[in-house]
């Protein structure tokens, strides 16, 4: 999803006020407000088809798979986002006072557009990485077939990997994902 345009200025509790009463997603920084646009079809395949991929890989693990609904708190007060998918591992856990607000999200995925590809490996990507509970994150190429793959490693850094046709994703909890089956009949769809 894109960032459309900035709506207004808000403290971060009117914005989640305002937020649960909007139909469609808006993200948060600092202050202001984005409107999120709509995917392509491809996107919004290769979203659910992570997510699939994602879920049959962690099943009976104690994690669980959210969707591109589940409203992230990269930064209380100051930065609230959403992901493609997500997976949360030892229990969900919310923002104080906001049950509708992840806290500790495990793994972030986001499957990249025109529109926010700069903002995902960069503003976003830099939420993220102060997130403790955070291990892994994956930028999905709609043009390519091409996951890229930051790990959190023993030591807190990040290791970069590619993956391209027939590789498959080790995520940092042990967990594998098959690059072909995300992309499976993912470019018989339009993209942006």
């Amino acid at each position: 999803m894109g960032n459309a345009a900035v709506r207004r200025r808000m403290s971060a509790a009117e914005y989640l006020a305002w937020e649960r009463e909007q139909p469609a997603k808006h993200e948060y920084h600092l202050g202001d407000v984005f409107a999120m646009a709509g995917g392509s079809p491809r996107h919004n395949f290769l979203s659910n088809a992570v997510g699939a991929e994602l879920r049959a890989s962690v099943r009976g693990t104690g994690c669980h798979v959210l969707s591109s609904d589940q409203r992230i708190s990269a930064r209380q007060g100051e930065r609230y986002v959403y992901a493609d998918a997500v997976v949360v591992c030892g229990g969900v856990q919310t923002e104080p006072g906001e049950g509708d607000v992840l806290a500790n999200p495990t793994v972030v995925v986001e499957v990249l557009s025109r529109s926010t590809e700069t903002f995902d490996r960069g503003e976003k990507w830099g939420g993220y990485q102060r997130l403790p509970s955070l291990t892994d994150y994956l930028l999905v190429s709609p043009w390519h077939v091409r996951i890229e793959h930051y790990r959190r490693e023993g030591d807190g850094s990040w290791r970069y990997r590619v993956h391209e046709r027939g590789d498959t994703i080790a995520l940092a909890s042990g967990a594998q994902v098959s690059v072909d089956a995300i992309y499976d009949g993912a470019f018989e769809l339009p993209a942006d």
